[in-house]
């Protein structure tokens, strides 16, 4: 079996850092990419995918220092299949990317205006 998604767009919301308790630290967010096509009528469709993705390690203290929301990144890594109870006790679930490759493809001149927007 083999599992395996690349994906490049820009971050919905600032990554938010935390450790476990072995010390490891894991960052969250998430990120939007869009796929544009012209239907049977000859239209032009914006197609848009939002994913969750985790970063762990060194990696994610990176993430936590220099990606804010609207960086643009590309994410390497596998989807992994989550599910949990709600506080409601409804049963929920997602899929996330758990990232194994991490690049920041912004500009100089991009990071420094999304830090100051931040």
């Amino acid at each position: 079996m083999y599992n395996k998604t690349i994906m490049v767009g820009n971050l919905t919301r600032d990554v938010e850092l935390r450790y476990l308790p072995s010390g490891k630290a894991i960052a969250k967010s998430a990120i939007a990419t869009s796929y544009s096509y012209k239907d049977n009528n000859g239209q032009k469709k914006d197609e848009v995918c939002f994913l969750d993705f985790n970063v762990f390690g060194r990696s994610a203290e990176v993430a936590n220092q220099y990606l804010r929301k609207g960086s643009k990144v590309l994410l390497e890594g596998r989807l992994v299949f989550e599910q949990w109870t709600a506080q409601d006790g409804s049963n929920r679930s997602r899929h996330s990317l758990r990232v194994d490759n991490l690049k920041m493809l912004d500009t100089k001149q991009e990071q420094q205006q999304n830090q100051y927007q931040g």
